[in-house]
């Protein structure tokens, strides 16, 4: 069964999921990545596309536990959230 959800910002429920590109900047600001097929919303209502919490949550901590000056300039969601951590977890988020 499929969870209801609301737009964020203007609260319709004419949410579609779909995916794409968003751009982030490496924890240690030395430069941004662009990371493709990124989970996304997009409400019909308003045109807003945005990623859920869940989802930037997973990339910044997955950004904080990884060697990423192996990373290119451009990375699939997918391939970012299969590299190897050097820790479980972000034992700082609280």
């Amino acid at each position: 069964m499929n969870k209801i959800v609301s737009c964020e910002w203007c609260s319709s429920q004419s949410v579609e999921e779909t995916s794409g590109s968003v751009y982030w900047e490496l924890p240690d600001g030395t430069r941004a990545i662009e990371i493709e097929q990124t989970p996304t919303f997009q409400c019909k209502e308003c045109s807003m596309e945005y990623q859920p919490e869940e989802i930037v949550s997973e990339i910044e901590d997955q950004l904080y536990l990884i060697d990423t000056s192996k990373i290119g300039k451009v990375i699939t969601h997918e391939e970012l959230m299969n590299i190897p951590r050097f820790l479980k977890k972000n034992y700082f988020r609280f």
